[in-house]
């Protein structure tokens, strides 16, 4: 197995599951708080591996322009995506995140003139209709109902919103990697966000209570950051080896691991129509994964 699969396999293992400890124990008044911590917590890793990787790249006008793109992007991202974990299930809106694959088929090739094959088609084909069945048992009021549960559901829209920003910051990550290395861009990224994300928190904490805030949410933190960490440095060394599309299609089997986390810790309904669908995304995944 390519190393690429192994490391977007880690990301999305990392990925699920420090969402639903997450999940666990976010709240509308710690959300930013958390949010800042699963970024924070990454940088001594992906520091650590600038240290080890040798000299410094040389910075070009590429990686700014990806670099500046990206980062205003990836912000309204992650306040959206603690949002949808918040306020709706894991396995209803974990799973929409399998339409950023549908979106890099196009952007990807504009930006980084990477193209799929008709493999590839055929797998982000199986992607889009494991995501329309997740609202399977709504078909009973029409064959247009669950788009219109869909619309009802907060956390999917959030998702897929979510879903198309992450194929552009994926494709401009790519760009970014490219004229740089994995490990240099995803820690100045990550620092760069965090610095982006504190005055975000100071407005949302009122004023004064930031302290009191990032020492409340410090303890309930900690395991989540530590797998989202682990999620973050795979993920930068994985899109480093792999066409963008395809290596987002494999650490998109994370949804899988989020259904079930959904069931056994939420314990969150309908998770058998919403299954089946995942594994017509996970089917999907596999075309575009090994057979493209």
């Amino acid at each position: 197995m390519p190393l690429w699969v192994i490391l977007s396999l880690t990301s999305a293992f990392c990925l699920a599951t420090s969402d639903a400890l997450t999940k666990r124990v976010i709240t509308s008044e710690n959300e930013y708080a958390i949010a800042w911590y699963r970024v924070v917590f990454a940088l001594p890793v992906l520091f650590l591996a600038v240290a080890l990787s040798g000299p410094l790249p040389k910075i070009d006008r590429p990686f700014l322009a990806a670099f500046f793109t990206a980062l205003p992007l990836e912000i309204l991202a992650i306040l959206l995506y603690y949002r949808a974990i918040r306020v709706s299930p894991l396995s209803l809106t974990l799973p929409f995140l399998s339409a950023t694959p549908i979106f890099l088929i196009a952007i990807s090739f504009f930006l980084t003139g990477q193209g799929v094959s008709i493999l590839g088609g055929a797998g982000i084909a199986l992607i889009g209709l494991g995501g329309y069945t997740l609202n399977l048992s709504a078909l009973r009021s029409g064959i247009l109902e669950p788009i219109r549960a869909i619309g009802r559901e907060r956390g999917s829209l959030y998702m897929l919103i979510i879903a198309g920003i992450y194929a552009v910051t994926s494709a401009l990550g790519k760009i970014g990697v490219a004229h740089s290395s994995a490990a240099f861009f995803g820690a100045t990224y990550f620092l760069a966000l965090g610095l982006c994300l504190l005055p975000i928190m100071v407005r949302r904490s009122g004023k004064g209570q930031l302290l009191g805030m990032l020492r409340k949410s410090f303890r309930v933190a900690i395991i989540p950051s530590f797998f989202d960490a682990a999620a973050t440095i795979s993920h930068f060394y994985a899109i480093s080896m792999a066409n963008v599309a395809y290596m987002i299609a494999v650490k998109r089997t994370s949804l899988l691991l989020g259904v079930f986390y959904g069931f056994v810790l939420f314990g969150e309904r309908h998770v058998r129509e919403r299954l089946f669908g995942a594994l017509l995304m996970f089917s999907g995944f596999a075309l575009v994964a090994l057979f493209s």
